[in-house]
């Protein structure tokens, strides 16, 4: 009978495990029981920080033997990755795919793996964890049924305020909520545009630090931000934009 597959003869799909993992070092009790039995079925691992991720698994696995296992960085995936993933999903491998915090392929690496692992018959299976933007949309009390997740906004000033406008005038219209991000070192400077640049009435939710210990989450017009002394620098933040 004919088939479609595309793997050897005799090969057992592989299985490619999505693993979350803690948004703030060492908090990794905001994890289900059943990340750690996918982790101790993998063989291989493919990780955005090769560094962290080992410290990561050894924390909630403390006998593992980091030697016994293989690894490849996927910070920046080119085509040595590629094939090295594409080998291990052919000879039928289990599979586990890290990024840095929270889950790979939302807003971190691992999309182009999984897409490779779909095209290959691979079994993708995502796994419970803490995702920072939904963690963030959950607090926010804006919009939850219309949202738009933009990344990182441009980093001149001047371009980043028009993209704000923008932003802001689609949440008026539509009623859209606004999900973007910045490097921790730039918040600051963020903040202080969506200030000058947002109308009155506005609403800003700015989620920091989620899950861990200096958690902060504050959900309040423009005009109520600009009464506040915050600082954000160096806190990974999600920032949302809502209707009033």
């Amino acid at each position: 009978m004919a088939t479609n597959s595309i793997l050897p003869e005799g090969k057992k799909p592989a299985v490619v495990y999505l693993i979350p993992c803690a948004l703030y070092p060492g908090v990794n009790d905001v994890l289900p029981a059943y990340v750690l039995t996918a982790v101790q079925a993998c063989t291989a691992f493919f990780v955005e920080n090769e560094r962290t991720a080992r410290r990561f698994l050894k924390a909630i696995w403390p006998q593992m033997i980091i030697d016994n296992y293989t690894w490849i960085n996927i910070s920046k995936p080119g085509p040595d990755e590629m094939a090295a993933f594409t080998r291990q999903v052919k000879n039928g491998g289990i599979v586990g795919i890290l990024s840095e915090a929270g889950c790979p392929g939302v807003a971190d690496p691992g999309q182009l793996l999984v897409a490779e692992a779909h095209r290959l018959q691979a079994t993708v299976t995502p796994l419970v964890g803490p995702n920072s933007l939904l963690l963030a949309l959950m607090a926010s009390g804006l919009n939850g049924q219309l949202f738009r997740f933009n990344g990182y906004l441009p980093i001149e000033a001047a371009q980043r305020r028009k993209t704000i406008r923008l932003l802001e005038a689609e949440t008026q219209k539509e009623g859209t909520t606004q999900l973007f991000i910045e490097t921790p070192y730039r918040n600051d400077a963020l903040l202080k545009d969506l200030l000058e640049t947002c109308s009155a009435h506005t609403l800003l939710c700015v989620a920091a630090d989620l899950t861990a210990p200096a958690e902060w989450i504050k959900t309040m017009p423009i005009k109520a931000w600009k009464q506040q002394a915050v600082s954000l620098h160096k806190r990974p933040a999600i920032f949302l934009l809502g209707r009033s």
